[in-house]
């Protein structure tokens, strides 16, 4: 289903969550996940009779944390009015307030609205941004943010690493930074990718894409960290992306220090053709 229809509602959702004890977003036998958790959240507040079908912006890797995911779902219409009970709250009011009682703490649901026709939250993205902390020997090392940040031995040059980043930057083939799938196309629009050192001196990486294969924004840490060390030049980065395939020399960087931070969308008229024009690329790539 691709909107909302007589009996059904498509909702958006907006989340946040601390990725350090879940095997990643997607459901996996056995393991704890933020969408099994959210899933069997949402049956037990709808009052599903089976685990909710979610479709989320960006699948995010185990350890790996969200400040700005977006995921939605359809709902049957009859379940969704009936949300406020009593009350005199809205539908996404009320489902917020109760999936509060009823996920973890390290999983919260901010926003739950109708979404516009032809909303996807995965296909409909503009963009995805994402930030990755590193604490090296100059920057102040806080324990409470250790879940957050990568502390590294090294001391790290952030100039260095700003302008190896910075050659990446564009419509390119990013194979040598993604763990290859089948039929999966590895051509990305790099929007932004830059350093920076924050008042406490730890170092903050924006990364900024239309989209992200498997594993791409860490192993584009991994190829600027060592820029930052010294041992090797600001044009290796790129001459790795030249290749096309996938490179082993590459470290995939920690992923407790990656944050999905936001996911952006375009007006609501264009979001249909958004989602259909990136589906039929994904598919036929």
């Amino acid at each position: 289903m691709s909107e909302s229809s007589g009996s059904t509602l498509r909702v958006r959702l907006d989340l946040a969550y601390d990725g350090t004890a879940f095997s990643g977003w997607a459901t996996q036998p056995g393991l704890r996940t933020v969408q099994g958790e959210l899933s069997a959240a949402l049956a037990t507040v709808l009052r599903a009779p089976q685990p909710v079908q979610l479709t989320v912006a960006g699948r995010t890797d185990a350890g790996v944390h969200a400040r700005g995911q977006v995921a939605h779902l359809d709902v049957d219409r009859a379940a969704w009015d009936a949300l406020p009970g009593r009350s005199d709250r809205e539908p996404g009011e009320a489902l917020v307030s109760r999936l509060a009682g009823v996920l973890p703490s390290d999983v919260v649901v901010s926003r739950a609205e109708p979404a516009p026709d032809g909303f996807d939250a995965r296909f409909s993205a503009l963009e995805r941004r994402y930030l990755y902390r590193i604490a090296d020997p100059g920057a102040e090392r806080d324990p409470l943010r250790r879940n957050d940040t990568v502390w590294w031995r090294k001391s790290l040059d952030v100039h260095a690493m700003d302008e190896a980043s910075q050659a990446l930057v564009g419509l390119r083939d990013f194979a040598a930074f993604c763990k290859q799938r089948e039929g999966a196309t590895t051509i990305r629009t790099l929007l932004d990718y830059s350093w920076r050192r924050l008042p406490d001196g730890v170092l903050v990486s924006t990364v900024r894409a239309d989209a992200f294969c498997h594993s791409m924004v860490r192993s584009l840490v991994g190829a600027v960290v060592p820029v930052g060390e010294g041992r090797r030049r600001p044009e290796w980065p790129r001459d790795l992306q030249a290749r096309a395939v996938r490179a082993s020399e590459i470290h995939v960087m920690p992923a407790h220090g990656l944050s999905l931070e936001e996911v952006v969308y375009p007006a609501e008229a264009d979001l249909a053709d958004r989602a259909l024009a990136t589906r039929a690329r994904r598919e036929h790539s």
